[in-house]
């Protein structure tokens, strides 16, 4: 159909007469007054939009013989050396290329939210609850354009095609200025869009009606999502800072919220980022394990493996805070002994989840990859060993947010152990051989995982069969998606601090992160790939700096003594003389328990700084601040 512009509504008489019709119903009258027989009128619509489907086929026809009699004439020139000029070779074009025109340029907002919904929101299929901020679908569509939900969606997703915009180009050729001047341009955009939410959320937060809505939590829980895009110098504080804010007030909407489908969706996103919070930082998850799981089941695997995380995430806070406040002494290494075969039982919680899963859960090695020729480890798509192919990147990101879980809880048997040995190296002991067989098994396991959740089975269809549980809300399933390298980087970032690794496995994390940052658009992969936190054997320097603050204590009695008495009993001993003097020399002359305070406090200060230059040696450019960070919290005294 072919819009035609504002017709004339004249009878069709006066319309080939090219007069002026006075559109008299029913027989206009110059018709009448030249004695012909009127016609009618034409329907309105019929005028404005005309049928030029019959045209433009035989156009086409027309356009097809001229173009085969170019074309035999073109294979007849071809043999007498005759060239075609330019425009016969224009006017020879196939009818179907001459007939495409330039498309409708479209905004930028609107292939932003189609590249972010195809690239991180994962829709449930075939009548399953696997999916991944589903929940938005529905609240976009609800919400006020001008809300704080709908300014953060399109900071997530202006800054999602920013930074994809030039991803192509990764370790291919230099960037086009174009591509660049456009990709800053998007993110230029997606600030001003991020700065709109955050006025919006804080206004919002301040409505005593309308701060529990979902809409609300759903914008917190994506601004955190950009904080992970983005990943600018404070971007590890920003993140920790929104999902603070989301599991606050989780809490605050209580059972009520989990009475509507939307609601519960995103009381299991918030726990889940619950999880990785309190793992990651070593604090209990508030209101306790049992609170984030009553009446909150959506798939029950799935709540199975979160239940052992959350049990995990408190008995490690147990654990810190205990190693903190006892003393070494027979009562207090039982404690630590209970404490330690409550992790060996999670670990083995875990291990039976693996166990018993169903089939539709079960991954498939469909390959073994060889040795990789000049150990160039950190640009391999894949590691030498197993490739494992999943049903869905749900079900991936599940598996490996348990493993990671079985990770953390190996740190803990350890530490458990160093503390209970000290001062016998703790590497001597059963339980370290038992963990660290088990979180080499788990690491290559994540790593087995990595080629899937970057696309490297997109090209190798024939190998497997998956079952789509879950599809993307928009564009084809089938491609590299950024949800995959989001997924990874928690347990990628755990991988590559563990001791249990190799070099090789470090050096080929490293660069699956910075791959997710430069390929998919992930900018927190950089962060996390200049990490040089090393667990537990970091924890465990730690767990000792706290109970034995000062490495001298056992002589302080003796000093503490020489700073009380007067300056004519010290005589009576030349080696307790020796003692004063060096006391004194060292500026021990004010209040004995004061000194100690600052004794202890220098000596702890000193051990911290060492340990935080060891992780943060190689952290440099933007992204230093933001590892320092992270590192502070992960090693806090």
């Amino acid at each position: 159909m072919v819009y035609c512009g504002q017709p004339s509504r004249g009878c069709q008489m006066c319309r080939t007469r090219r007069i002026k019709c006075d559109e008299t119903r029913p027989t206009c009258k110059q018709c009448a007054k030249s004695r012909r027989q009127c016609p009618g009128y034409k329907d309105e619509f019929d005028l404005m939009l005309r049928n030029e489907t019959r045209a433009t086929e035989r156009r086409a026809q027309r356009a097809n013989k001229k173009a085969q009699a170019l074309w035999q004439l073109e294979a007849s020139s071809s043999s007498t050396n005759v060239k075609m000029t330019p425009a016969a070779r224009s006017a020879a074009k196939c009818p179907f290329e001459q007939a495409l025109k330039p498309a409708i340029p479209i905004p930028a907002e609107m292939r932003a939210s189609c590249h972010f919904l195809s690239n991180f929101v994962l829709v449930p299929q075939q009548g399953s609850t696997r999916g991944f901020m589903s929940y938005l679908i529905p609240l976009v569509k609800s919400e006020d354009p001008d809300g704080q939900l709908h300014h953060a969606f399109n900071a997530c997703a202006l800054a999602s095609l920013a930074n994809t915009t030039t991803s192509t180009e990764y370790c291919s050729k230099p960037l086009d200025p174009k591509k660049a001047g456009a990709a800053a341009n998007l993110l230029e955009k997606a600030y001003a869009e991020y700065s709109k939410a955050l006025r919006a959320t804080n206004l919002v937060l301040r409505d005593p009606d309308a701060w529990k809505s979902d809409s609300v939590l759903a914008a917190i829980l994506l601004l955190a999502v950009f904080e992970n895009i983005t990943a600018q110098e404070a971007g590890a504080f920003a993140w920790g800072t929104h999902i603070g804010a989301a599991i606050q007030i989780a809490q605050a909407r209580g059972r009520k919220q989990l009475r509507t489908k939307v609601g519960l969706q995103i009381f299991i996103a918030v726990r889940t980022q619950c999880i990785i919070h309190t793992l990651t930082t070593g604090k209990a998850p508030a209101m306790g394990a049992d609170w984030w799981l009553q009446d909150a089941v959506n798939d029950p695997h799935a709540s199975n493996a979160q239940r052992l995380s959350l049990k995990t995430s408190e008995l490690r806070a147990e654990v810190t805070a205990t190693m903190a406040t006892l003393t070494r002494s027979p009562e207090n290494v039982e404690v630590m002994r209970i404490l330690m075969r409550r992790a060996q039982a999670l670990d083995r919680e875990i291990a039976d989840w693996l166990a018993e899963l169903p089939e539709m859960w079960h991954y498939k090695t469909i390959c073994w990859q060889g040795p990789i020729p000049d150990g160039e480890y950190a640009d391999a798509e894949v590691f030498p060993g197993r490739v494992d192919i999943y049903n869905d990147f749900w079900i991936a990101s599940v598996y490996n947010v348990a493993r990671t879980t079985r990770l953390y809880l190996g740190s803990i048997i350890v530490r458990c152990a160093a503390w209970i040995c000290s001062p016998v190296d703790y590497r001597t002991t059963p339980e370290y051989a038992s963990v660290a067989r088990t979180c080499a098994d788990t690491i290559s396991d994540i790593i087995a995982s990595v080629p899937y959740h970057l696309g490297w089975h997109i090209k190798r269809r024939d190998l497997f069969k998956n079952h789509a549980l879950s599809g993307f809300a928009c564009g084809q399933d089938d491609g590299l998606k950024g949800l995959g390298g989001y997924f990874l980087t928690w347990p990628l970032a755990t991988v590559v601090s563990q001791d249990y690794a190799t070099d090789n496995q470090r050096a080929y994390v490293k660069g699956r992160l910075r791959y997710i940052a430069d390929g998919l658009g992930i900018k927190y992969g950089h962060i996390l790939s200049q990490l040089q936190i090393r667990l537990p054997s970091m924890l465990i320097h730690r767990d000792g700096l706290l109970a034995s603050p000062f490495p001298g204590a056992h002589n302080f009695q003796k000093i503490l003594a020489l700073a009380t008495r007067g300056p004519g009993a010290a005589s009576g001993a030349a080696g307790m003389a020796g003692m004063a003097a060096a006391a004194a020399a060292a500026g021990y002359n004010l209040n004995p328990l004061q000194q100690r305070e600052v004794m202890v406090k220098e000596e702890r200060e000193k051990k911290r700084a060492e340990l935080m230059a060891r992780a943060t040696a190689q952290a440099s450019g933007t992204a230093g601040e933001s590892v320092r960070h992270i590192t502070k919290d992960v090693l806090s005294i």
